[in-house]
């Protein structure tokens, strides 16, 4: 029974630190998005690339298109936005 109840706790405890970690994350990278140094934009949109096209996704993506000044960075944006769109209907 020790075993079980030690084995549970640790589940839990795993659990709620993959959440915070994850929470952590997904802050840092929208952070990241609008950064002043434009490789970590670029490797935020990298990083958006790689998720799950969604809502939030593209409501991000539309107010960063606003904001960026850069064409380069401004494209990529265009791109991943279009096909998270694409993906959403």
């Amino acid at each position: 029974m020790k075993a079980r109840s030690a084995f549970a706790l640790g589940l839990l405890v795993g659990a709620v630190g993959g959440y915070a970690w994850w929470t952590r994350e997904q802050s840092r990278r929208r952070q990241a998005l609008y950064s002043p140094k434009p490789m970590r934009r670029l490797a935020a949109l990298g990083w958006i690339s790689g998720q799950e096209g969604s809502a939030d996704a593209v409501l991000l993506l539309r107010e960063y298109l606003e904001w960026e000044q850069n064409p380069v960075l401004q494209r990529r944006a265009r791109r991943l936005l279009a096909r998270f769109e694409h993906a959403l209907a």
